[in-house]
């Protein structure tokens, strides 16, 4: 099995990708917050500052305790400074086809954003390891059950508008995964230093993604 392959089976077997932003003080807390939680796959996407320094944070403090991937990643540049840091797998909100190759010859999963039947079967056809739906929220389940039946094929992951109670609802429509920010790593615990707060959502979350499978 390659590099990624593994991380692919492990994101496939969780099924919840936690989508992390915060600052560099909060970096190691909020992981260990997710960890406590049930939540090993996360990514810390490109919208904070220095992203790279936290992924190498992230790596020394817990190597392999997690699956540390890269979000929001929209430059060649961009994963592979993120790859280099030790991000082991990729996702970003659009499809970049030289993205998309610079990960593939790093042996390095990429979960391109795609949202219309189009560009998620131009995503899969030029090797996406699975498909982020993006933003997920603004067509809903009934949108993926759809999108789903002429292409049972492609492993489509909503990212945005997913959260505790409909998480098991996306599942059942055929998700192979959910990526989930806000509504996991909330702000509020994040500003009051509560990680706690996340540890217990992410429980819920872990919870619901288990009843979606009995």
């Amino acid at each position: 099995m390659s590099q990624a392959e593994d991380v692919m089976a492990k994101i496939l077997e969780r099924k919840l990708v936690a989508v992390v932003r915060c600052t560099a003080e909060q970096v190691e807390p909020t992981m260990d917050a997710l960890l406590a939680g049930g939540v090993d796959v996360i990514e810390i996407t490109f919208t904070v500052p220095k992203a790279p320094d936290m992924i190498a944070m992230a790596r020394d403090k817990l190597g392999d305790r997690i699956v540390l991937g890269a979000g929001t990643v929209r430059t060649v540049q961009e994963a592979t400074d993120a790859i280099a840091a030790g991000a082991r797998f990729i996702v970003a909100p659009n499809t970049h086809y030289d993205v998309l190759a610079a990960c593939k010859q790093a042996d390095v999963p990429y979960s391109p954003g795609a949202f219309s039947p189009t560009e998620i079967q131009d995503a899969w056809n030029a090797g996406a390891s699975l498909v982020k739906l993006f933003p997920a929220g603004i067509v809903g389940i009934p949108y993926l059950k759809a999108v789903r039946a002429p292409m049972p094929d492609i492993p489509i992951m909503p990212t945005g508008g997913v959260d505790v109670d409909n998480a098991a609802d996306w599942l059942r429509a055929g998700a192979v995964a959910l990526g989930v920010g806000s509504k996991l790593v909330r702000k509020d615990a994040l500003a009051e230093g509560r990680y706690e707060l996340i540890t217990a959502t992410a429980e819920t979350f872990v919870a619901a993604i288990a009843e979606a499978q009995e």
